[in-house]
């Protein structure tokens, strides 16, 4: 696959993770295991697969286990390899060598704008991805390739969208958009944050994808707190949206992909069976089980 002339990506994680309480208390939200590998690993993984080599984490306070999973640990390596174990070594291997990972820290939780303009200096003057570590795409579906094409063709912003069904808009951004002629991607016209299901302008909900031309840095220094007093990443995108000049338009592409909310319970334990169950050493026992599990729920 082509590598996307967009190299950096910047990746917020310092969320409070109060959904998985009291299991995040003292591990950060995106340590939670999906099968044998933190959430967070699907992200950085998944950057680096569509050709974003420079990665920022935006982190807070009582993140460190994030920085210690991509380091090395020379101790456990001499131990693996002193017992042959080559498997659990380049299991270990596979997360240290992913690309180049730099991390900045988001003093003060004050919403996913501000934690996007914490990555200003990082990013300098040049579009970049943000990827949301709470939400997981499968690695068989294209999504950040297809973004960075679109943004190249339209030289503004660009989000991911995703249809959901109508009384789960209001747990998200939603988008009013219009077709573009010719082409398989949209133009945004506005945006609403966790709109009430009455108000809702469509059933496109933004997911955690974006590809932002760094004019977003600019206004974002001058957005309001919003909703939940919050600088919401989504007011500014819907001035960019309205906005003319050079780095102006938002346009999006609707996911129809395999997406994961690891926020979410519900979604986090479904990740956890689909990908298991598609996990050559898991999958075989794992099915066989349901199978009977599904069985016994039925009598």
């Amino acid at each position: 696959m082509p590598k996307s002339a967009i190299t950096k990506a910047v990746i917020p994680a310092a969320g409070l993770g109060t959904r998985f309480l009291p299991a995040t208390k003292a591990m950060p939200k995106e340590m939670l295991p999906v099968v044998d590998k933190p959430a967070i690993q699907y992200v950085v993984a998944e950057a680096v697969k569509s050709g974003f080599t420079d990665l920022l984490m935006v982190t807070g306070r009582n993140k460190r286990a994030l920085e210690d999973h991509f380091d090395r640990v020379p101790s456990l390596e001499y131990s693996l390899e002193a017992k042959g174990d080559k498997k659990k070594l380049d299991a270990i291997h596979e997360a240290t060598r992913l690309g180049d990972i730099h991390y900045v820290r988001q003093g003060d939780p004050r919403g996913l704008g501000h934690a996007v303009l914490c990555a200003k200096q990082h990013v300098g003057n040049e579009p970049f991805a943000v990827l949301l570590g709470d939400d997981l795409i499968d690695e068989r579906d294209e999504l950040l390739s297809v973004m960075a094409e679109v943004q190249r063709k339209t030289g503004g912003s660009v989000i991911a969208l995703m249809e959901v069904e109508p009384e789960q808009i209001s747990a998200y951004g939603c988008a009013d958009v219009s077709l573009v002629e010719s082409e398989d991607f949209v133009k945004v016209n506005a945006l609403v944050e966790k709109p009430e299901i009455n108000e809702a302008p469509s059933n496109l909900a933004i997911i955690g994808r974006y590809l932002l031309h760094p004019r977003v840095f600019e206004v974002l220094e001058h957005t309001a707190p919003g909703r939940g007093n919050e600088i919401q990443l989504t007011d500014a995108l819907q001035i960019l949206a309205a906005a003319h000049g050079e780095g102006a338009g938002v346009h999006a592409v609707i996911f129809r992909g395999r997406r994961y909310d690891t926020g979410d319970k519900l979604s986090y334990l479904q990740a956890n069976i689909t990908l298991a169950v598609e996990n050559d050493e898991l999958g075989p026992s794992l099915k066989s089980w349901l199978k009977g599990f599904v069985n016994q729920l039925a009598d």
